[in-house]
């Protein structure tokens, strides 16, 4: 999947001033934010309830996939310039597969890993989609990275990371599989919501004759927004050492 920017587009003065803006508040809101985060009230409702709970652990997860601004800036990444159904469907696939998982398989058999690690990967996976996106890869080293294969590698840290997070919480023993399957189903409805608002918009943008000039300040865009995500969780990881 050949970048439209492989050849590199020219970059004017007045976008990127109209850029900057945009990254001051999104250096202020990603260092109030955490990445994978379970609010107060859900953290409080998941240790308090026992048994088997289906529909609330299927709203809890479509929740934090329709709330997860790392995961969503991932899957649109992945999207970007995917025009046909059939590939659509392969690349999210391929997403919910190993974020499903290791979000799994994490909860269950109790992995620990260091939550800001994990969540500085998965700032790391934006960059590195955004740049795989700008042709950067091409234009550096001559080759395409297997976008299928780092789609579904990304997908694992993304499910370890919700994983990391919901340990924290201790979740009932008593009801634990089948809590699991549905929060894991609530997580691919939430997942098909949000992309069907992405597919929606990208429908009607691509119509737009300035739809390359802004792709390429969008992703631009997504790949600071990346590094602002990994530089507050290494500094996070630091500080809490």
């Amino acid at each position: 999947m050949k970048s439209v920017f492989a050849d590199g587009p020219s970059w004017h003065g007045t976008r990127a001033a109209a850029i900057l803006p945009l990254l001051a508040a999104l250096m202020l809101w990603a260092s109030a934010a955490a990445a994978h985060n379970v609010t107060e009230g859900d953290a409080g409702y998941i240790q308090e309830i026992w048994g088997v709970n289906i529909i609330p652990f299927m709203y809890l997860g479509a929740k934090h996939m329709v709330t997860g601004y790392d995961h969503i800036l991932f899957l649109l990444g992945v999207v970007f310039f995917l025009y046909r159904a059939k590939d659509v469907g392969v690349y999210v696939s391929l997403f919910a597969i190993g974020h499903s998982t290791t979000m799994l398989a994490g909860v269950w058999f109790g992995w620990g890993v260091n939550a800001y690690i994990v969540d500085a990967i998965i700032g790391l996976s934006v960059v590195y989609k955004a740049l795989d996106n700008l042709g950067a890869y091409q234009r550096w080293f001559g080759f395409q990275p297997n976008t299928k294969v780092a789609t579904l590698v990304f997908g694992f840290f993304h499910g370890t990371g919700l994983a990391t997070k919901i340990l924290d919480y201790n979740i009932a023993p008593d009801g634990l599989l089948p809590n699991l399957l549905a929060f894991n189903v609530g997580v691919e409805l939430g997942q098909l919501m949000a992309l069907s608002l992405i597919l929606i918009v990208m429908g009607f943008w691509r119509k737009s004759p300035k739809f390359f000039g802004q792709a390429y300040t969008v992703n631009v865009v997504m790949m600071s927004i990346g590094f602002i995500l990994m530089g507050y969780q290494i500094t996070g990881y630091f500080v809490a050492a």
